[in-house]
């Protein structure tokens, strides 16, 4: 039995690093990465050229790593089908170093290496912060072990696949845990021109939009100073559901600050 991780912003970035070296303490993890920074990749799969793996020098010691030259999605897929032995229980993504909210989640790279094992049948959930420096990591990355633990466990089921997003803030100054859902029409991609003294060239921008006031959004519920938690499916015209109850949020959030030694009871 292991934890597969991966992420969409490379196999070096530190925020994969925090939460491999988290995860392994508690139980085997194995980590297959895009070689590169892979953000705003979406869905994509590599299908009209081959992916190369290069197995490397582990990034948390004694947690087998792999090198992918793919997108993250690619990553998991190859992972799953290929590379790894053992039995993969659960597949997380992340620590995303900027926020995957609203909109933004059908581009994400995180949450799209999440979408490839909840399709094959596993629990998954992407974790990102809000911010894009490697501040706050280990909460997002303490968060992250509770959740597996939880899953694990029979708490949560296992058909579950969750957006989950702190802010970017000390533990101290969160408020709490929150269930969402996605914020609406977020962004818009708007286009700008340019001229390098020999040709034009356009470049793609996302503008964001006014923010969400309606209270339950992921982006509202960030904003105010709360941990983001978010149900995802596949299902369009199904509701998705998550086994998270405000209850076990507030006990998440709790045991949380224990982690962080921030309660002692």
């Amino acid at each position: 039995m292991a934890i597969l991780v991966t992420n969409d912003d490379g196999i070096f970035a530190p925020g994969l690093r925090v939460l491999v070296k988290e995860l392994q303490s508690a139980v085997p993890v194995i980590t297959v990465a895009p070689d590169r920074e892979q953000s705003a990749t979406g869905t994509a799969v590599t299908l009209r050229q081959p992916l190369r793996v290069q197995r490397i020098s582990p990034i948390v010691p004694n947690v087998d790593t792999y090198s992918v030259e793919g997108t993250p999605s690619d990553s998991v897929i190859l992972a799953l089908g290929k590379l790894v032995e053992s039995r993969i229980e659960m597949v997380i993504s992340g620590i995303n170093q900027g926020p995957n909210l609203g909109d933004d989640v059908l581009i994400s790279g995180t949450v799209s290496a999440a979408l490839q094992g909840y399709l094959r049948g596993l629990p998954a959930f992407a974790i990102s912060t809000a911010g894009t420096d490697s501040h706050h990591l280990d909460n997002a990355a303490k968060l992250a072990a509770l959740l597996a633990k939880n899953i694990l466990t029979g708490t949560l089921p296992m058909d579950v696949f969750l957006n989950v997003n702190l802010p970017a803030l000390p533990l101290t100054e969160i408020k709490g845990l929150k269930i969402t859902r996605l914020a609406h029409k977020t962004h818009i991609d708007t286009v700008k021109e340019g001229h390098d003294g020999r040709r034009e060239y356009y470049w793609l921008v996302r503008q964001k939009l006014s923010t969400s006031t309606d209270t339950d959004t992921d982006i509202r519920t960030l904003e105010q100073g709360n941990i983001s938690i978010t149900a995802l499916h596949t299902a369009l015209f199904q509701r998705p559901t998550s086994g998270i109850t405000d209850s076990l949020c507030s006990n998440l959030f709790r045991e949380l600050k224990q982690a962080c030694h921030l309660l002692t009871n």
